[in-house]
């Protein structure tokens, strides 16, 4: 397993000689200045690549562009609208200039309109420590009552509905302001920033998109892309939906294993791949994330291990995000999965056994809670998720050596 860490870019307050003493050697980043649809031009990948490369001498650690997180699609290319088609070949070239400068994984989402979505970016834990939480009474009330999004009250059942006009007449007026920032204002790795009057208008662009058209546009964006990255040796890896249930009447189709097993099957080409993302997938109570990582895990070229917990009995509901080991997803279990998948590509000879994760997200402790980080990427919380999940990886590791050891002397014996 490759450890790697997301990195936002020059202005990210956690910087790569931070990047360097949480041990990480390779990077997760993307070129977030350049707008969907345009071309990332090599001479600035290259530029990226340098000062990650310029850091890590200096620091006698080595750092590489490990991983693209991530080439955003247009809006235009998964609604099929306006220059969806010159947005697809501007796709295009910016695979083939990246693998010109040798980086060959990139992970990408078919989400429409939001990237991920939370209500609250910075709920208070009992032991002091905050977190990203998602509850579905406030994003109702949002829907329903800020948003005033036509049909949603139909969508939702009377008891729901019920607590979240109760919690709106309740809230004053900064939290209203507050959660809609939270919810449309842009987060880590969105394509553009909405206010409200905008992000209405881009909800409207989707009112005829149903799942059914947005399974058609995905399969055309991968009939288009992934021979070509196949031909040139990048691997693309499609995240979940996040959270992985339909919000605001946008169809989502990245949310379960069904999901990923159609994606695989449409295209079935090594570069059509997967990223799994363990807290997205794990927010969901029907997902056996250990499983799909049993099942699906040689179409996994990319790994975001994080946990959440959830708080409802139902298939879907509120949930904050929990320590990296203390979740819903036994981690333990998935770590020796991805192992094993390790494992079997190593023994069939492919050379990307090695496949890069990165400790996703992470609680806000110590000195993360007076720096103002990206949500979701504070720097001492993803260090102890990093440190937790290299003690899971070494101990699953010896337990796989004794194991050998033990039946090798067992042969022996006998």
């Amino acid at each position: 397993m490759q450890e790697t860490w997301r990195w936002f870019g020059p202005d990210d307050p956690v910087s790569l000689t931070d990047v360097v003493q949480a041990g990480a050697r390779g990077v997760v980043t993307a070129l977030h200045h350049i707008p969907p649809g345009d071309i990332w031009a090599r001479e600035d990948i290259a530029k990226r690549q340098r000062l990650i490369e310029e850091v890590g001498r200096a620091s006698g650690s080595p750092l590489a562009w490990s991983v693209v997180e991530s080439l955003p699609l247009s809006e235009d290319i998964k609604r099929q609208t306006g220059d969806w088609r010159a947005h697809m070949e501007a796709y295009r070239k910016s695979l083939t200039n990246l693998a010109a400068q040798g980086i060959e994984v990139v992970c990408y989402n078919f989400m429409p309109l939001l990237d991920w979505t939370r209500t609250d970016l910075a709920h208070r834990l009992p032991n002091g420590a905050t977190c990203m939480r998602f509850d579905l009474i406030d994003f109702v009330m949002f829907d329903i009552f800020i948003l005033e999004r036509p049909g949603a009250r139909a969508q939702f059942d009377d008891d729901l509905v019920a607590a979240a006009e109760t919690r709106f007449r309740a809230v004053d007026d900064e939290f209203k302001s507050r959660l809609t920032r939270n919810i449309i204002a842009g987060l880590p790795g969105a394509a553009e920033n909405h206010s409200l009057s905008s992000f209405k208008e881009q909800l409207a662009l989707y009112g005829s998109c149903d799942e059914e058209a947005l399974r058609r546009n995905l399969r055309a964006f991968l009939e288009e892309v992934i021979p070509h990255a196949e031909e040139i040796g990048i691997r693309m890896c499609c995240h979940p939906d996040d959270p992985p249930m339909s919000l605001l009447g946008l169809p989502r189709i990245m949310s379960t294993e069904g999901d990923y097993a159609r994606l695989i099957d449409s295209l079935d080409l090594p570069a059509n791949g997967i990223t799994l993302c363990s807290g997205s997938l794990g927010a969901r109570s029907d997902n056996d994330v250990v499983g799909m990582m049993t099942r699906l895990g040689h179409r996994v070229h990319f790994l975001h291990l994080r946990n959440v917990r959830r708080e409802h009995r139902n298939l879907f509901g509120a949930f904050h995000e929990s320590e990296h080991l203390d979740g819903e997803v036994d981690m333990a279990a998935l770590v020796a999965a991805i192992l094993s998948e390790e494992e079997r590509r190593k023994q069939s000879g492919r050379p990307d056994h090695h496949i890069p994760f990165r400790p996703d997200h992470g609680q806000d402790i110590l000195d993360d809670l007076t720096r103002r980080t990206q949500p979701g990427y504070p720097a001492i919380g993803r260090l102890k998720g990093l440190a937790e999940l290299r003690g899971v990886i070494q101990g699953v590791r010896h337990m796989r050596y004794e194991r050998s050891c033990n039946s090798s002397s067992a042969d022996l014996q006998a």
